[in-house]
This record gives C-alpha cells, structure tokens and sequence, in this order.
C-alpha cells in the first residue's frame, strides 16, 4: 500500500474531508498506476475518487471502538522519531 496513506480513524480531532479525499486519490492513483489521468481516462478517476472518498467516509463514521482517541500530534512525533532511528535524520 502507498505510504503516504495514513490511518485516519479514531484520531481527535476527526478526519477531515480533505484528508479521507486525500487518501483516495492515493489509492485510485496506486489501482490504476496513473498520478495523473489521460484527458480520455479523466472522468472515470475521479469518480473512483469520488466513490472511494464516500466509501472510506461511512466507514469511518460506522467504525465503533472503547479504545480512547489518538491525538494527532503525539501521533505525527512518534512518526518523525521512528523516521529518524531509521534514516539517521
């Protein structure tokens, strides 16, 4: 899977719809192999967007869990410490 495609469920503050579209668009771009559609391939991309992005918004809003919501910030520096311990940065 793409790495730029981040867990987006039960994180505070929600996931916003520029960020579930966000990870849409990664993973049409990751099915198809396009990062950027034909004119004649066009329509048909971004209505996978369009329906991967409502997809991935009722599961995220029918997903249920008693675990506590991550923070998003603690979240973003263990990444940056993980990234570091393996490239040295």
């Amino acid at each position: 899977m793409c790495r730029s495609i981040k867990t987006l469920y039960n994180f505070e503050p929600p996931a916003t719809e520029q960020e579930i579209r966000a990870a849409s668009l990664q993973f049409v771009r990751k099915l198809s192999g396009f990062s950027v559609p034909s004119k004649a391939n066009q329509e048909a991309f971004e209505r996978a967007v369009d329906e991967v992005a409502a997809s991935a918004a009722r599961l995220i809003g029918s997903l249920v869990t008693t675990a506590e919501p991550r923070d998003r910030a603690i979240e973003a520096a263990r990444a940056k410490a993980r990234s570091a311990a393996r490239f040295g940065t």
